[in-house]
């Protein structure tokens, strides 16, 4: 009943506002321009039912969850290091500043230069721009330790690695995975730009090729996957982040 109440009820009632909104603006509009909610839905529906769709489901899947797992693995380290050592921060700190605020997106064709036009390279911008927000995240959240909680940990004769266990990265992992969860959809955003040319798999090319064929139906079909993936996307991070940090 809780699961149902916390997270099921929320999306049915976004889903049902969605859908009102959307068949007034579609007998407002054109339904050549934008279809009725319940085509859209009838053909996601359908497409559930083929392999074509649950392959490029798959693509789309793999490369946000690679790209998620090697952006928080390595970020997330580098920020609790950089927020508990005053030298490593005082090393890393201005590269870090000089190079958050450039769009990672730009870099995009040199990465595909470099790497080519496989999953890769797809994988390494969302890795990118994700990775950016967990290091920025756990180091402030790191930081945020009053000292006197690192002094009493201290006082009971822990060592580095201990006060690394049971002071930073517990002040660190609540932090971590929020901005894991709060950077899923930007994740599924960079995935659809990632996907819009140079592949031919992926829900960001579905939507492309259809809309490129005027099938309005089949680009709805993988504007839905992509809703589909960002919500279990940010559930996934959710259910990680409860599990692993119960006293936040």
């Amino acid at each position: 009943m809780i699961f149902i109440k916390r997270i099921v009820v929320p999306y049915v009632i976004t889903i049902l506002v969605v859908f009102l909104v959307w068949k007034v603006l579609a007998i407002l509009l054109s339904r050549n321009v934008l279809p009725y909610p319940e085509d859209a839905i009838h053909a996601f529906l359908s497409a559930l039912l083929t392999s074509e769709f649950w392959h490029h489901f798959a693509a789309s899947a793999f490369r946000a969850v690679m790209a998620m797992i090697i952006g928080w693995g390595i970020a997330f380290p580098i920020g609790i290091l950089m927020g508990s050592s005053h030298q490593v921060d005082k090393f890393l700190s201005p590269f870090v500043s000089m190079t958050y605020p450039i769009p990672k997106v730009v870099l995009l064709p040199v990465i595909l230069l470099l790497f080519g036009l496989g999953d890769f390279s797809k994988i390494i911008i969302i890795s990118l721009i994700l990775g950016y927000q967990v290091l920025v995240a756990t180091r402030d959240g790191v930081r945020g330790i009053q000292p006197q909680h690192l002094d009493s940990i201290r006082s009971l004769g822990a060592n580095k690695w201990q006060l690394l266990w049971e002071g930073y990265l517990p002040a660190a992992l609540p932090h971590g995975f929020t901005a894991l969860r709060l950077n899923s959809g930007v994740s599924v955003a960079v995935l659809f730009f990632v996907e819009s040319f140079a592949t031919t798999e992926g829900l960001g090319y579905l939507i492309m090729d259809a809309w490129g064929q005027l099938d309005f139906n089949a680009m709805f079909v993988g504007i839905f996957g992509m809703s589909l993936l960002g919500v279990i996307l940010n559930e996934g991070s959710n259910f990680l982040e409860k599990i692993s940090c119960p006293w936040y």
